[in-house]
């Protein structure tokens, strides 16, 4: 499982992280989500792995997209689910 995740900056911008790794930042929230989808979806689609797309919430993560289906690495998806929470 892959996870994609919004972090907020002290300045209050936010990034986007793939794993420990910030691969965005200095984005305004709506940014930063619609580029976290985009990047799960789009490696859902090219690699078949199943990726998440959480925040962070008052007590927990909040789940903002998951993409789940085949999984072997082989990019055939045909069994795919995506939910995205709006």
């Amino acid at each position: 499982m892959v996870t994609i995740s919004l972090r907020q900056a002290v300045a209050g911008d936010w990034c986007v992280r793939r794993g420990q790794i910030t691969l965005f930042s200095n984005l305004q929230l709506g940014a930063a989500i619609k580029l976290a989808r985009e990047m799960a979806r789009d490696e859902h689609e090219r690699l078949g792995h199943r990726v998440r797309v959480e925040m962070p919430g008052p007590s927990s993560a909040i789940v903002l997209a998951h993409y789940a289906g085949d999984d072997d690495g082989d990019g055939s998806s045909s069994d795919a689910a995506v939910t995205l929470v709006a």
